[in-house]
């Protein structure tokens, strides 16, 4: 995994400048040291600030955690919002591949992996954080989707699915093989997949399961 390394602490730093320092200079300490191990005073140095700024502006280092998500995954969810809305005519199948193409270049990015790993192998020791995780990023991305693959299969682009549970799916999907087409593997390993190849075979995984012909037999 890739972190930023420490910000340049011989400058001088505009006060409206420091939250974003801050959370940026968090965001690397998180992936380096986990949660519940990285330190506000290491914070502190890589941001180049004074330990006390940082109580400026964050009352802990939960909050912290909380806006780092905000500034990476929430603000990511905003855009899609905006995106999806802005295409409002397009037909249902192509706001999903919008949608996906743009998760998909988002998940691979460092920032996500780096709180997603904190998500998956951190937050059961932070029930509040657990809770607002799951309130601002699964739940509203669920929603987005889930409203577009209602809306396609009342229209009959897309075969009759629970959109809760083919979003769920979807994002299982695009988030696993996000993390492996990224990872650093041997040749031999990655079988000639690349990124985008395998963005693409997602994609296509999909829209296979979705197309309105398509004969699901239910497991017995």
């Amino acid at each position: 995994m890739t972190v930023r390394p420490p910000l340049d602490s011989g400058r001088r730093r505009a006060p409206d400048e420091r939250p974003a320092q801050i959370v940026e200079a968090a965001l690397a300490a998180f992936g380096e040291h986990g949660l519940a191990g990285a330190r506000l005073d290491d914070i502190a140095q890589r941001a180049g600030v004074a330990k006390g700024t940082i109580y400026l502006y964050f009352p802990n280092k939960e909050e912290l955690f909380r806006e780092v998500v905000r500034r990476t995954i929430v603000a990511r969810l905003d855009q899609a919002e905006r995106e999806l809305a802005d295409a409002a005519a397009t037909g249902p199948a192509e706001l999903l591949r919008t949608f996906m193409a743009g998760w998909w270049e988002f998940v691979c990015t460092p920032e996500f992996q780096t709180v997603y790993r904190l998500v998956v192998g951190e937050l059961h020791r932070f029930p509040d954080l657990a809770d607002f995780y799951i309130r601002e990023v699964p739940a509203r991305a669920h929603r987005i989707v889930g409203d577009v693959i209602t809306r396609g299969v009342a229209e009959g682009v897309f075969r009759p699915v629970d959109p809760a549970v083919a979003t769920r799916m979807i994002a299982s999907l695009l988030i696993a093989q996000a993390m492996w087409a990224t990872k650093a593997l041997p040749p031999e390993q990655r079988a000639g997949a690349s990124a985008a190849t395998t963005r693409d075979q997602v994609c296509q995984f999909v829209f296979h399961a979705l197309r309105p012909d398509a004969k699901c037999e239910a497991i017995r």
